[in-house]
């Protein structure tokens, strides 16, 4: 990994499933720049919109629940119940622990029972679970009869891993059906949609998904700039919501996975001026390549149902590498909480010993699609200058800074409480920084200084980042300094993995020994 000049990416990265239907009616007016912008949803913000869960993350899940409960089984009862006995034939003991389970979930994934649909249905899924299970056992038997083995196994051992297996998938499967149940009533394992453009392209976008039976798709509405004679309040029986424009404020307070665009590809112009508003949401967006003459590789196309579309942008982060981060955020904020209390009882001392007021203090930041989050620090400004909102930033001799304070800021010991937000699920340990509701550059906010700025949005916000250990870290007093770190903030987004994760965290300590910017 080397510190190479990053340059400013503009994609977001794939799609999740199902969450809450957005609750919408039609015929409210919001005002935007001071002027009405005609009808547009009425929209129940929820206090947070809820991830979705793809459908392959639950499959696997599953399938690794199931293979480590049956293996563990298969151990436990040949520990307490054979004893000695296992020794005598140990490699074979665990040839079977390890291959019927396996065996299992190979002959139930082609059975096909780790479908979301299936899994809903709780008794025909557990009769079909066990009836793989009865088979994979008797195969197994047979196979040890055939190389002789069965003499040297053990028969308790053989009657209650099959019994206590059956038990186990049946147990596995009730919970599974139960969460699963759960999540579709929430709305969790579908995929939000909206339609940007109407007309006659997007009738036959709409009827074309219909045709194509597909039940994970929840079309919510249709987004269209024209007017009512050429894009209708209704298309085939589904509702128009507003403009271009307010698709983005839409988008922002309902959880949308995907915009299907149902443009006319010669329709150059109109189409890049979409997708530069777009881009900075946490969404698939893919062009319909339903009436298309252009014919590419089937490989370039990607299909919902049997409908052809061109993936624009993926969103960043889904399926099981938001696991991954998700998992891993928690378990190295966790070790470094706990690692830090005796700095967190000595940093608390010293606030309190230096200047009066609290020990903490808490800001709202921008965080993941634009939500509004709160972030804990080490108060490092007199409790009589405290800025919330950041509408001022602290410079070089900044005399609002206490003394201790000075220290925690140089050294961004102050941003440790931070790790009670990561665990919390606001934040992640690597991210973009999340900056305040009202910070500025040169005396401009930053999203009007970098056009794309809110594309940092796209994923959770961190507590370092790229472009923190890269120097772009502290105060953004110029133009340059918040375009720069824009730059490496989504540069990191385009190319992330774990792996490059670990190695800025590993980075971050020298880059706080070195103390550049911070002030």
């Amino acid at each position: 990994m080397t510190d190479t000049h990053p340059t400013k990416h503009g994609a977001p990265a794939d799609a999740s499933i199902g969450s809450e239907m957005p609750s919408v009616t039609s015929g409210a007016r919001f005002e935007r720049e001071g002027r009405p912008t005609g009808p547009v949803p009425k929209i129940d913000r929820r206090s947070k919109v809820q991830s979705s869960i793809a459908p392959t993350v639950v499959r696997g899940t599953l399938r690794l629940v199931e293979t480590l409960v049956l293996m563990s089984l298969g151990a436990l009862i040949a520990w307490a119940y054979v004893g000695s006995h296992v020794w005598e034939a140990l490699a074979f003991y665990i040839v079977l622990t390890i291959g019927l389970p396996v065996a299992y979930v190979l002959a139930s994934d082609f059975s096909r029972l780790y479908r979301v649909a299936v899994l809903q249905m709780q008794w025909g899924t557990i009769r079909s679970a066990c009836a793989s299970w009865t088979a994979v056992f008797i195969c197994g038997l047979v196979f040890s009869i055939l190389l002789k083995e069965s003499e040297s196994l053990s028969r308790i051992w053989l009657a209650g891993w099959f019994l206590s297996g059956l038990i186990g998938i049946a147990v596995v499967r009730s919970v599974a059906h139960s969460i699963i149940g759960t999540w579709a009533e929430q709305g969790r394992l579908q995929q939000n949609v909206v339609l940007v453009g109407g007309g006659q392209t997007g009738q036959r976008l709409i009827e074309a998904l219909r045709d194509s039976d597909v039940h994970y798709i929840n079309i919510c509405g249709v987004f269209d700039d024209r007017s009512a004679d050429r894009a209708p309040e209704t298309i085939d029986g589904v509702k128009k919501l507003g403009s271009f424009d307010e698709l983005v404020r839409f988008a922002r307070s309902n959880r949308i996975d995907m915009l299907l665009v149902a443009l006319p590809m010669t329709a150059e112009g109109r189409m890049l001026e979409l997708l530069r508003k777009l881009w900075v949401l946490p969404v698939d967006i893919r062009l319909s390549a339903l009436d298309s003459r252009l014919r590419f590789k089937s490989g370039t196309y990607s299909y919902i149902g049997n409908v052809p579309f061109l993936d624009i942008y993926k969103k960043p982060l889904t399926d099981w590498d938001y696991v991954v981060k998700t998992v891993s955020d928690r378990i190295i904020a966790g070790a470094m909480l706990i690692a830090s209390l005796p700095i967190f009882v000595g940093v608390a001392i010293a606030i309190k010993l230096d200047s009066k007021g609290p020990v903490f203090f808490k800001q709202r930041r921008y965080g993941f699609n634009n939500e509004l989050v709160e972030v804990y620090k080490f108060r490092t400004l007199s409790h009589a200058n405290q800025d919330s909102n950041a509408e001022k930033l602290v410079t070089a001799d900044d005399d609002r800074v206490t003394k201790v304070g000075r220290f925690l800021r140089r050294s961004s010991i102050d941003e440790l409480p931070q790790l009670i937000t990561v665990l919390k699920g606001d934040m992640s340990m690597v991210g973009p920084r999340p900056h305040a509701v009202l910070a500025k550059a040169a005396d401009q906010l930053y999203g009007d200084v970098v056009d794309g700025y809110f594309a940092r949005h796209r994923v959770k916000p961190g507590i370092t980042g790229w472009a923190q250990i890269n120097g772009w870290r502290g105060e953004t007093d110029t133009d340059e300094k918040i375009r720069r770190r824009t730059e490496y903030d989504l540069f990191y987004i385009d190319n992330w993995s774990l792996l490059f994760d670990l190695y800025i965290i590993l980075r971050t300590p020298w880059a706080l020994l070195k103390g550049e910017n911070a002030y």
